[in-house]
């Protein structure tokens, strides 16, 4: 059974819903936003589990778009060191279950845009830094940790797949891949942690058409954008997301009359917004 929301609550979450279709098939740079939403939504790491399978959906909807535009050698040098970052999330989440990671990653998303900035303002810049194994394996773990505490790995590939030039079609086809297998095995970690349940599930339902919609608008605006624009706009969500990691603040604390619940239990009712 679903929490009571306000009209105002499902209004946000069908337009986080739509921001993951429109991410996963058009612009990751904006995959903040629906981070941001449900962790105003729902409490501390509750959140995670609540976004995760809508994820999915997106990625399986992502990948039937653009199943045949994927660069498989960048998911291939990436892939295993996320994993890696998946398990390294997991602990963190286990031994600190209510720590604030967002500056961190803020940081560290907004130290490879300022990269990618000065390399499109000196194109030798590092030029054979993307291409390389040391750096590849570098942005699959930080992926990989952001991904499992946050969700929000979105800015982080994109700023790799923006870094080795793919075309934008390639570059949203090899993303919709990497983001499939490596949500997908977020799951038993996720169901571990007690972040999934019918509760959350029946949530995520409710809202796939919303996600749906997402992602055939996406595939329009990536229809539609010259490729100078496209890259244009993923590093500029980039920078945003980061600044927005930055500085966001800790959500306001439960009213005392709220009973406190532990990772493991059911989702929670909303914030009020």
């Amino acid at each position: 059974m679903l929490p009571p929301f306000s009209f105002a609550q499902w209004l946000l979450m069908v337009l986080a819903a739509t921001g993951i279709g429109i991410s996963k098939s058009g612009l990751p740079g904006i995959s903040l936003l629906h981070v941001v939403i449900f962790a105003q939504l729902f409490p501390g790491l509750q959140s995670t589990g609540v976004i995760l399978p809508m994820l999915i959906v997106g990625d399986v909807g992502a990948v039937l778009l653009f199943r045949r535009h994927a660069r498989w050698e960048h998911v291939l040098r990436t892939l295993p060191p996320a994993l890696i970052g998946v398990a390294i999330g997991w602990g963190l989440m286990r031994t600190f279950p209510g720590a604030q990671w967002n500056p961190v990653i803020g940081g560290i998303v907004l130290g490879l845009a300022m990269l990618q900035l000065g390399r499109n303002w000196k194109p030798d810049l590092f030029a054979t830094v993307p291409h390389t194994h040391a750096f590849a394996w570098t942005i699959g773990l930080v992926a990989g940790v952001v991904t499992m505490i946050a969700n929000a790995a979105g800015p982080v590939m994109a700023l790799y797949l923006l870094a080795v030039a793919l075309p934008k079609v390639e570059f949203v086809g090899t993303a919709a891949w990497f983001f499939l297998l490596i949500n997908v095995l977020k799951v038993p970690f996720s169901a571990q942690l007690g972040l999934i349940n019918p509760a959350t599930l029946g949530l995520n339902a409710v809202l796939v058409p919303a996600i749906v919609a997402g992602l055939f608008l996406g595939r329009l605006l990536v229809a539609r954008l010259p490729q100078r624009w496209f890259d244009t706009f993923v590093l500029a969500f980039a920078i945003l997301a980061a600044f927005r990691l930055l500085t966001q603040r800790p959500a306001t604390p439960r009213p005392p009359d709220v009973r406190p619940v532990s990772v493991r239990n059911n989702i929670m009712p909303c914030r009020s917004v």
